[in-house]
């Protein structure tokens, strides 16, 4: 088989890839999954908020404000749980708290992480047993301390909680996107994941698909108490999907969606936060196995790669079905990426960029396999974990 054969052949079988993933993947690309259409209840039930934090004073004044600004009828309480700060977390906010007013904010720190647990989840577990301690909540709200919250959010979820039965209700927080990285890797990022984790498998009751987004999570009390959470997830560094898998797996219903109150305040300025920000558990998503490491580098070889390279030989004098074809691919890909950038507000002539994405995507995972094997794994914040 000649070279040029070769490359007809893997552009054919990348097109019959990307009829593969729009047909049989659950809808992935489609960012119409929002909240579900509810009533509000007739009682307003207790909800208790958790906020881990860790050196977050650079963006505490953008997010806690918009938690203590919240717009709910029942009663609310605020956990910040300080994990180990070294630049004024917990203080600055109780000052926050002070300026702004609103619901009761509780500030206490758990100390350093017992042997076998993440920093986030020892603070979470921590932040948890203060909720069920000092209020009877009937849901608990786990949010990241870099997000923040429109003034109707919490009563939006837990209306789709209550009405629609939902154990687990989460949204995928809208990331910022101000700089031109952000811009080429953050809507690739949640396009990704949608693509791991379809949105609509996941919100099926019957489909053993199970995610969540980390950042807002709403889940009933008596749902983490039958889950044993975080507990039984204590060593995970992708939490936010190993909460999902567990609720889900002990029968709880769950749901997740796109955000429309829901924003990161987070910046990442320069590629080398992006880069931290992917590679620190792209290995984990994998499950440390080099076998589903090299599946993934082919796999996104032949998916996102091979349509512009054979564009290219095809323009270049090579083989017309290899141009065809690879042109039919590409223009799937870039087709099922536009949604994402309207969502994102962004331009659609960016979607054709989406190899280059892909291959930056592939290198920040093989970082994250070398960084594994060289005891550097999941690093966040001075905190490295097997």
């Amino acid at each position: 088989m000649t070279s040029n054969d070769w490359l007809t052949w893997t552009a054919v079988a990348s097109l019959a890839g990307w009829l593969w993933l729009l047909l049989g993947q659950g809808g992935f690309w489609r960012t119409d999954v929002r909240l579900p259409r509810h009533t509000p209840p007739a009682d307003w039930p207790a909800v208790a908020v958790v906020v881990p934090a860790r050196d977050e004073a650079a963006v505490l004044p953008d997010s806690l404000p918009s938690l203590l600004a919240q717009d709910y009828p029942g009663p609310v309480r605020i956990f910040l749980i300080d994990d180990g700060s070294t630049d004024g977390t917990g203080e600055l906010a109780a000052r926050l708290a002070a300026e702004h007013g609103g619901p009761g904010l509780t500030v206490d720190s758990p100390g350093e992480p017992a042997e076998g647990w993440t920093g986030k989840l020892w603070a979470v577990r921590h932040g948890i047993a203060l909720a069920r301690e000092r209020t009877d909540a009937e849901y608990l709200l786990l949010t990241d301390a870099d997000i923040a919250h429109r003034p109707d959010s919490l009563r939006e979820l837990v209306s789709a909680a209550r009405f629609g039965g939902y154990d687990m209700v989460s949204q995928m927080a809208r990331l910022r996107v101000a700089t031109g990285w952000e811009r080429l890797i953050v809507p690739a990022f949640v396009y990704f994941f949608g693509q791991l984790y379809p949105f609509r498998w996941v919100n099926n009751p019957g489909a053993r698909t199970a995610a969540a987004a980390g950042g807002c999570v709403l889940l009933r009390t008596d749902a983490a108490v039958r889950s044993r959470v975080p507990e039984s997830i204590r060593r995970a560094v992708i939490d936010d999907v190993s909460l999902a898998r567990a609720v889900k797996r002990d029968g709880g219903r769950i749901w997740l969606g796109l955000a429309d109150h829901v924003d990161s305040v987070r910046p990442y300025p320069r590629l080398a936060e992006l880069w931290r920000m992917v590679s620190r558990s792209a290995y984990a998503q994998l499950l440390h196995s080099p076998l589903l490491l090299a599946g993934t580098v082919l796999g996104l070889l032949v998916i996102y790669v091979v349509p512009p390279l054979a564009v290219v030989a095809g323009l270049l004098g090579g083989p017309g079905a290899a141009l065809a074809a690879g042109g039919a691919a590409w223009a799937l890909m870039a087709a099922s990426f536009w949604p994402m950038l309207r969502y994102y507000g962004l331009r659609p002539w960016d979607a054709p960029l989406l190899p280059f994405t892909a291959v930056l995507y592939l290198l920040m995972t093989v970082d994250s396999a070398v960084r594994h094997y060289r005891g550097r794994g999941a690093a966040w914040k001075g905190r490295t974990y097997a």
